[in-house]
C-alpha cells in the first residue's frame, strides 16, 4: 500500500531511516493523499450541507436488491411532500430511500433531513422503473414490485406518511440557527403593549395562484372575508392571540387584513425564492391560519395545534378535484371554512 503512494527513492531513503521518523513520515504522506481524495469527492456534492458518507458517487456504491428515489419537482412545500412521501412509501416496501441533489439542496439548509444523497451522474446510469403518484395514498403503493423505482408526481397528502409522523417532524426538524431566529422575532411581538398569550401563523398564497386559480383550475384564492372569519375563529377562543402574517403578496395583505385591533404581525419576507425564513415563523407559532397551496399545508403539520383552512375553493366541475382530494389534504380536526365562489362563478365562460 505505502509502494503505491511513494516513489522507489523515498522508499529506498525510508527504508533506512528510524523507525520514528518512518512512522511520522507515513502519518503525514497519508493524511496529504486523505486530504486531497476527500477535496475530490467534495467538490462533486451539494455544499455546505452534504456530508461526504451519505453521497453515493457510483452505481456499485448502491445497496443490492434495488432501492427508491423520487423526482424533485416544485418549490419547498411540494419537495416537502415529495420527501415524506418518499421516506414512507420505500420504508412501506422494504427498499433503502435516496434523494436527488436538487431536493438536498432546497432541504437541507432548512431541516436536519438523513436520507442520503444519489449524485446526478450515478442516477443518470441507473436502470429507473418510473412509478407516477397520484395525491393520495392507494393500497397498491404497498406493493410496488420493481427494483429500482422512481416515484413521480406531486404528493402531498398525510395519507402516505401520517403513520410515521414522529419520524417525519423528525426529519424536518429546523437547523438550530433557522429556529432561533425566528423565535427571536416571536419574542419581540406584543399586542397592545402585552406580551402575546397564543401565536397564530397566518399564510396567504398569492403569487401565480391569482392567475392560475381562476384561469386554471376555476377557483379562488382566499379573500377579505375568509381571513375575517379565519381570524375571528381564534379571537373567540383566545384571549390575546397575536397573527404573524408571511405571504407571497405581503402588499395585498396589507390593504386587506385589518390590523386595527394591534394583533397583526405582518412579519414574512414575501421572497418565493427564500422561502426558509417564512416557514420557520409559521412552524414556531402555536396555531396555523391557511389559505391554498403545500406550503401552508407542511406550516401547519409541523406546527400543529388548530388549523383553519379555506375549503370548497373550486367550482364543482374544476379539472383540480380530479388530481386533489380535501380529504387526503387536511386532516380531519382541522376546521375548513367555506370560500366564496361568487368570483369564479362570474369569471367562468
Amino acid at each position: 500500500f505505502v509502494s503505491s503512494l511513494l516513489p522507489a527513492a523515498a522508499m529506498r531513503f525510508w527504508a533506512t531511516c528510524p523507525s520514528s521518523f518512518t512512522i511520522s513520515f507515513l502519518f503525514i504522506i497519508l493524511m496529504v493523499s486523505t486530504i486531497f481524495h476527500c477535496h475530490q469527492r467534495l467538490a462533486l456534492v451539494p455544499t455546505p450541507w452534504a456530508s461526504p458518507r451519505r453521497v453515493v458517487l457510483a452505481p456499485r456504491a448502491l445497496p443490492q436488491g434495488g432501492v427508491f428515489t423520487i423526482k424533485a419537482q416544485g418549490r419547498l412545500g411540494n419537495q416537502m411532500g415529495e420527501y415524506a412521501t418518499l421516506y414512507a412509501l420505500a420504508k412501506m416496501n422494504g427498499r433503502p430511500a435516496f434523494i436527488p441533489a436538487q431536493m438536498h439542496n432546497m432541504l437541507a439548509p432548512i431541516f436536519r433531513i438523513t436520507l442520503p444523497v444519489l449524485h446526478d451522474t450515478t442516477a443518470s446510469r441507473v436502470p429507473w422503473q418510473n412509478y407516477h403518484l397520484n395525491d393520495w395514498m392507494e393500497e397498491r403503493h404497498r406493493h410496488i414490485p420493481w427494483e429500482y423505482v422512481r416515484l413521480t408526481g406531486y404528493p402531498c397528502s398525510w395519507t402516505f406518511y401520517h403513520h410515521l409522523r414522529a419520524e417525519i417532524l423528525r426529519e424536518f426538524t429546523l437547523h438550530d440557527h433557522v429556529r432561533e431566529e425566528a423565535q427571536s422575532y416571536l419574542r419581540g411581538l406584543q399586542v397592545k403593549g402585552s406580551r402575546p398569550s397564543t401565536f397564530v401563523g397566518v399564510h396567504v398564497r398569492r403569487g401565480d395562484y391569482v392567475h392560475v386559480m381562476p384561469q386554471v383550475w376555476k377557483g379562488v384564492v382566499a379573500d377579505r372575508r375568509y381571513l375575517e372569519q379565519a381570524l375571528d375563529w381564534f379571537r373567540a377562543r383566545y384571549r390575546t392571540p397575536i397573527f404573524v402574517v408571511t405571504s407571497d403578496g405581503m402588499a395585498w395583505c396589507r390593504q386587506n387584513i385589518d390590523s386595527s385591533l394591534r394583533d397583526v404581525a405582518f412579519a414574512g419576507s414575501g421572497h418565493q425564492g427564500s422561502p426558509g425564513k417564512d416557514f420557520a415563523l409559521l412552524t414556531q407559532c402555536n396555531h396555523t391560519i391557511m389559505t391554498v397551496g403545500t406550503f401552508g399545508v407542511w406550516a401547519a403539520y409541523l406546527a400543529g395545534g388548530n388549523v383553519v383552512y379555506l375549503a370548497n375553493f373550486t367550482l364543482p366541475g374544476s379539472p383540480f378535484r380530479a388530481v386533489f382530494k380535501p380529504q387526503a389534504a387536511f386532516l380531519p380536526e382541522w376546521v375548513g371554512i367555506a370560500a366564496d365562489l361568487g368570483q369564479a362563478r362570474k369569471s367562468r365562460p
